[in-house]
């Protein structure tokens, strides 16, 4: 009997609270906008050369945004917004 009245009582803790997760789902938005950026560029043909791969949006926005996107994710497990 007392052992079915403790599971009752338990409560079910998250590691995260709602904080945590929005922080988390705005980095992965910007982890997936940096691979989107990134793709593309190519040419169909091997022995024709596109200079488009060498665009600022694929070297330097698209990286960046993707780093960014990472630092977020590591603030979002790392800070407790329980307090």
């Amino acid at each position: 009997m007392g052992e079915q009245k403790r599971k009752e009582t338990r409560k079910t803790n998250f590691i995260f609270g709602r904080q945590n997760y929005k922080w988390m789902f705005i980095g992965l938005g910007l982890i997936a906008l940096g691979f989107v950026l990134m793709a593309g560029g190519g040419s169909d043909d091997p022995n024709v050369f596109n200079p488009e791969i060498f665009n600022a949006q694929r070297i330097r926005l698209a990286p960046t945004l993707i780093l960014i996107g990472f630092g977020i994710q590591i603030y979002a497990i790392l800070k407790n917004f329980k307090k």
